[in-house]
């Protein structure tokens, strides 16, 4: 009996960090000690390890067993452990060879019958274990299909700790895995059932739709009920492209450790769409919790849409939480236990009705609301929130009139979406070799430098910017959006009209 060493992988957030588990089986009082910061459900690792080992035919050795997870200063959580310590356990006792153990990563809770269960955040794991070299992963069966997502990664699914075990005496070869993303076609998430042809009498609302999904720009929508806010809303998912895949992994490693990944699709392909209830908490929005730290919607919606219906009902700080998000692509959540940052680049999108009665307010309607009402009730979105939004649109009934004649110029989801991803390449060849995917990512420091457009097209800015009207960020994200409107129109450059319209998306008096 001696020592053995086996390698596991601790989640911080969505990144995974390398732990090197050792065992050691030697002389002294019979027990089994855990050390290097474990939480409580890693403690408990010791009894399932235990029981697991036993049911499995495997003799329990009847010593002092130490198990160490280095670094000893990185604390531990989860019970994704459990295979990592049995493997060591077994390695230090000669169960199995302790050189056919050192090398691969083990990740997987076990049962008390030897089976072994999935956990969560595998494709994190998994992307922190394969950042150096091509590297050996034994996942539980069911995580395999997300773990072999991963380039450059030998994926080694198993079912329980015996056949785990005769793998590593026999060296028989590990179980066909389905293919990885460089030998197959990543799977398509299939589109909603929705069409933007279904939102009649709102061609501003459409248009508006258009130029967000193409630039990457946020949105708010005010309008009394029954107008298509929502509507709107729920059909931008089917404007925008497919997911590359380095977002493609960043999105579904996020779900992974939310634990909300589908077991169907292990890869996440189209831009997430997240509508949380106006109940939620600030936690519920850029994340949290009280031992372990989770991602909040913020972050549930990265490269795709965060749509908050009703938005003057979610209390005013919780809105305002979103504000540094919105600023700088990520989220850092501060506990007591350390600080996580997770990544929180969305489109979002705000809904409001003009007062709580939600009523026209024309002479002789219903409203009653006053003007001091109504204030205090959009007030609640306040001005640095809305100053980080590109696009504003009133949303106004239509009459019949308006609805038939506009049934002519509706265009299904598949016509924009062609033309939103024309914008999208051509914005994306314009700014190849830089960080930025999408005119919104634009820094400020480069749109007055390099993506600044000619004096004439700045001039309606200008005039605005001197008397107030426009703040500094609101002239960076005018010219972003006149970026956009330049792309769509198949422009080398925004001039005096693109930047005009963008103007007027900004101000709210339509475009």
């Amino acid at each position: 009996m001696a020592v053995a060493r086996t390698r596991s992988v601790a989640l911080i957030g969505v990144t995974g960090r390398i732990v090197e588990v050792e065992a050691d089986v030697g002389n002294g009082l019979a027990g089994i000690h855990l050390i290097g910061l474990p939480d409580t459900a890693l403690s408990e690792a010791r009894e399932r390890v235990r029981s697991a080992m036993v049911n499995s035919r495997f003799p329990w050795p009847d010593a002092r067993i130490t198990v160490s997870l280095f670094p000893a200063s990185l604390p531990k959580r989860g019970s994704q452990f459990d295979l990592a310590i049995a493997v060591a356990i077994l390695g230090a006792a000669g169960v199995v060879p302790p050189d056919r153990v050192s090398t691969p990563f083990f990740l997987g809770e076990l049962g008390l019958d030897g089976r072994l269960r999935p956990v969560r955040g595998i494709l994190p794991s998994v992307l922190g274990a394969a950042k150096t070299c091509e590297v050996t992963v034994v996942v539980p069966a069911a995580n395999a299909a997300e773990a072999a997502l991963v380039p450059d990664a030998k994926v080694i699914p198993v079912a329980d700790l015996r056949q785990l075990v005769g793998w590593l005496r026999d060296g028989e070869e590990p179980p066909a895995l389905a293919e990885s993303p460089d030998d197959a076609a990543i799977p398509t998430t299939e589109l909603p059932s929705v069409d933007l042809a279904d939102v009649v009498g709102q061609p501003i609302g459409r248009r508006a739709l258009e130029v967000c999904a193409a630039g990457g720009h946020n949105l708010w929508m005010l309008g009394p009920p029954g107008t298509g806010k929502t509507m709107l809303a729920e059909r931008l998912p089917t404007l925008l492209p497919d997911l590359e895949l380095d977002h493609a992994l960043e999105v579904t490693a996020i779900h992974s450790v939310a634990g909300v990944l589908p077991p169907s699709s292990p890869m996440i392909s189209r831009p997430p769409y997240v509508s949380p209830h106006h109940t939620a908490t600030a936690a519920a929005l850029v994340g949290g919790g009280s031992t372990v730290v989770r991602p909040g919607a913020v972050s549930l919606a990265h490269r795709g849409t965060l749509f908050l219906d009703e938005a003057p009902e979610f209390p005013r700080h919780v809105l305002d939480s979103l504000r540094q998000p919105l600023e700088s692509g990520q989220v850092t959540v501060a506990r007591a236990a350390g600080t996580i940052t997770f990544p929180a680049r969305f489109l979002l999108v705000l809904a409001a009705n003009p007062c709580p009665c939600s009523q026209p307010a024309t002479p002789g309607d219903a409203c009653q609301c006053t003007p001091a009402l109504r204030r205090r009730y959009l007030a609640k979105l306040s001005g640095p929130l809305l100053d980080r939004v590109d696009v504003k649109v009133t949303v106004a009934r239509s009459s019949k009139a308006e609805l038939m004649a506009d049934r002519t110029f509706v265009e299904s989801s598949k016509t924009v979406a062609e033309r939103v991803l024309n914008a999208r390449q051509r914005a994306a060849k314009r700014l190849d070799g830089t960080p930025w995917r999408t005119n919104a990512e634009i820094s400020s420091a480069a749109l007055h430098a390099d993506y600044r457009p000619c004096d004439a097209a700045m001039k309606p800015l200008s005039s605005c910017l001197e008397s107030g009207t426009l703040s500094a960020r609101g002239l960076d994200r005018v010219v972003r959006v006149a970026w956009t409107l330049a792309d769509l129109a198949d422009r080398d450059q925004p001039g005096e009209e693109e930047t005009s319209r963008a103007l007027a998306f900004w101000l709210g008096v339509g475009a």
